[in-house]
């Protein structure tokens, strides 16, 4: 059986599909899976061994795209899938869904384009406490009825090692003097392509001092995504300022791409980081994690992992505008975002690393 799963744009919604994959694969052994995602978000499902093959595409505009995505649908007819399912919903995806002229295309009901599927299944466009990975495998349920829930344990989100990047990481902290056991390596990541999800930089200057403060043993790892370079270099900036002579356990790694952040979170003893996705792709290790949530509700987006591994969710609290479609700021101070203070992350990072020790 042929099976095409298509999930464009953002890298946490890829990690969120994940666990269909092997949810497929257990039910249907010799289901050879396709998986057709932007170039963005790849490095999530490019080294999983479980898929046959996977596509990459690019995002471009105007005539290019047009041109692209009429020689993507040929191609697609050609392989000649059994079976479709798309989790992501929009017009291109849709479009990709009907072109494969599959006997089964599973989507979600969207007004004006369900009928490129011969199966839509209702989704709430409420923002909802229900898990996002729930809400994918809804799809899967629609074609396997007797699937069951996913389960957190079994049904894990997975990213697979890429060997070049893990190598690149490990001589990067060869030379830092980094993972040696004799540090503690906290890994910070002040980035967040949403600007609705990036907590304060002040506030992460102000948590990073405060760990590092804590404990001489302590290396902090600041990682940031293309957009958020210069911010990360200012938060190392302001946070060695505090620490003075000891400055040198903050450690500014800049920019990461998602192979090489994998790779270091995995070698690290704590993630710290947004409601983005970088802060689920550290959810696919068994590293302990403490996310920031602001417009987000953690009940719908928080890590997705077994109830085992150490993971601290920090929430603002009730507010009338939470959760919102981030698209505009209500009340035009980002309150869930700057309301919640450093001294709540830092009190959950100290947190997280008494039940990470208590669990070793």
């Amino acid at each position: 059986m042929r099976v095409l799963f298509i999930r464009l744009r953002l890298v946490g919604d890829v990690v969120f599909t994940t666990p269909a994959i092997g949810a497929v694969i257990a039910r249907l052994p010799g289901a050879q899976i396709t998986y057709l995602v932007e170039r963005g978000a790849a490095p999530v499902v490019r080294h999983d061994p479980r898929l046959a093959t996977v596509w990459e595409i690019d995002r471009p505009r105007g005539v290019r795209r047009l041109a692209l995505d009429a020689a993507l649908a040929r191609r697609i007819r050609r392989a000649r899938f059994d079976v479709v399912v798309d989790f992501h919903g929009g017009p291109r995806a849709g479009w990709f869904a009907w072109a494969s002229g599959a006997p089964i295309r599973i989507g979600y009901t969207i007004a004006g384009r369900s009928w490129v599927y011969t199966t839509a299944v209702a989704r709430s466009r409420a923002l909802a406490a229900r898990h996002s990975v729930e809400n994918q495998w809804d799809l899967l349920s629609a074609w396997l009825p007797d699937l069951g829930p996913p389960d957190r344990e079994r049904d894990r989100v997975v990213m697979h090692e890429d060997p070049e990047a893990a190598a690149r990481i490990d001589a990067r902290m060869t030379g830092a003097g980094l993972g040696t056991g004799a540090t503690t390596t906290v890994i910070v990541h002040v980035s967040a392509g949403n600007p609705f999800r990036r907590w304060p930089q002040e506030h992460f200057a102000a948590l990073i001092g405060a760990v590092s403060e804590a404990d001489p043993t302590r290396r902090i790892i600041l990682t940031s995504g293309p957009s958020e370079a210069d911010a990360a270099g200012h938060v190392a900036e302001v946070a060695r300022a505090r620490l003075g002579p000891r400055a040198h356990q903050v450690v500014d790694f800049g920019e990461t791409t998602l192979a090489e952040l994998r790779a270091l979170v995995a070698r690290a003893q704590l993630f710290v980081g947004g409601d983005s996705g970088p802060l689920h792709v550290a959810a696919t290790t068994d590293t302990p994690v403490v996310a920031l949530f602001g417009p987000t509700l953690a009940a719908r987006s928080a890590p997705w992992r077994p109830e085992r591994l150490v993971t601290e969710a920090i929430e603002p609290g009730p507010l009338p505008c939470r959760p919102c479609e981030q698209r505009h700021c209500v009340p035009g101070d980002f309150r869930c975002l700057t309301g919640t203070g450093p001294d709540l992350a830092v009190e959950a990072v100290e947190r997280a690393l008494r039940r990470a020790r208590a669990t070793h």
